[in-house]
Parts: structure tokens; C-alpha cells; sequence
């Protein structure tokens, strides 16, 4: 699986979400895809404790990346685009999942929830003190984002999970950029750019009333 190769890169990170938004406000899904999966990658380096995560993140970015290799790849340049292509065209199952299970929308959606987990949680690490617990970080951005959509057997695997984090230092040096002050630094540039991703994608989501596809 390409997207979980390699080593983390937070200035890759950084470089795909500043590239993602354009000057008409539109979300460019190849930035956004290259984005994610340098946070897979991020997920990955911190060994099996969110694999329940970085799974389906792949599974899904292998998806999308098969509609923007595909033979409407114009139709899947940006999110935008893809919206109204596949809700024009009834690609979408607005109501229970039937005949497309894995549209885009309902792909994104999947991205768009994990993405803001990960916004809080590295929001929280670069805001901590350095003796935080990255447990209660971890958890209380989960509970803040994605444990509504998750079943309770995997709500309690993954508050068990969060209780074996490393130390708030071992989660900087995993961003490769250097000591804690440099990551948080380079956590400081990245951030907004994700937060902008995610806000624009939450309005047009909003928009069209797909926040809750099944």
C-alpha cells in the first residue's frame, strides 16, 4: 500500500494542505489526498495503537485516488467538482447504502471526520505542556470527533489503546523536523492550513446536506 510507506514527513504534510486550497476557495483533491497520506504515514509510525484508523484511511485513499485516476478524472479534480458531478448524476445513497457505497462524497466524508481527530489531537500536542498526558489529549479529541460515529466495542478498544501513547516528545520527534520547539513551530504553519481544509470542506458538506450519509 503506497500510502502507508515510508517515513513521516510534517513538512510534506504542510506543503499538500497549503497546496490543497485555491484562489476561488475550491479543495484540490490531489494536495488533499498527498496530504493524507502523510498522515498515515504519521499514524503508522506510532505502531499498531491506530491502525483501527490508518486502515480505513487507506482503504479510502485508495478509493478516491481510483475516481482521480479514472476515466472522469476531470470530474474529481477538486471536491467541488466531484459534489456536484455526483449529486447531479445520483451517485450518492442519501438515504441508507445500496448502490453506491463508495461514492465520493460518502469516501470524503469518512477522511473529512478523521481529519478533524487529527486537528485536535495535533492542536492539542502543540499547545501542551511537555508533560501532558498525550492520553487524555488523544482521547478528549476523539470523544470530540470521531467516537460519535464509531460503534462501542471500538470506543472502548480505542480508549485502551490511548492508555500505551508515548510521552508528548516521542509524538514531536515522530514529525522528523528536528527537536520538540521545531515541531511545534512547524505544527504552528500546518495547522491552519488543515483547519482551512476542513472548514471548507464542512460548509460545502453543510450545503448540500451530507454530513450524515450513511
Amino acid at each position: 500500500m503506497a500510502a502507508a510507506q515510508g517515513a513521516f514527513s510534517l513538512r510534506e504534510v504542510l506543503a499538500a494542505f497549503q497546496a490543497c486550497v485555491t484562489e476561488q476557495r475550491e479543495v484540490l483533491l490531489g494536495p488533499y489526498l498527498c496530504g493524507w497520506r502523510g498522515l498515515v504515514r504519521f499514524l503508522n509510525g506510532l505502531g499498531a495503537i491506530f491502525s483501527f484508523i490508518s486502515k480505513d484511511a487507506v482503504a479510502k485513499i485508495q478509493i478516491m485516488e481510483s475516481y482521480c485516476g479514472g476515466e472522469r478524472r476531470e470530474e474529481y479534480r477538486t471536491l467541488q467538482a466531484m459534489v456536484r458531478y455526483e449529486l447531479s448524476g445520483g451517485l450518492v445513497d442519501l438515504q441508507r447504502r445500496s448502490a453506491h457505497p463508495d461514492s465520493g462524497c460518502r469516501t470524503v466524508l469518512r477522511l473529512h471526520r478523521a481529519l478533524k481527530w487529527l486537528q485536535l489531537f495535533l492542536e492539542g500536542l502543540r499547545t501542551a505542556r511537555q508533560d501532558a498526558s498525550t492520553s487524555a489529549i488523544c482521547t478528549d479529541s476523539y470523544n470530540a470527533s470521531l467516537a460519535a460515529y464509531h460503534p462501542w466495542v471500538v470506543r472502548k478498544a480505542a480508549a485502551v489503546a490511548f492508555c500505551a501513547l508515548p510521552s508528548r516528545d516521542a509524538f514531536l520527534e515522530v514529525m522528523n523536523v528536528g527537536g520538540p520547539e521545531e515541531a511545534v513551530e512547524m505544527l504552528g504553519d500546518a495547522l491552519p492550513h488543515i483547519r482551512d481544509v476542513y472548514g471548507i470542506t464542512q460548509e460545502l458538506y453543510e450545503q448540500h446536506r451530507l454530513l450524515d450519509l450513511p
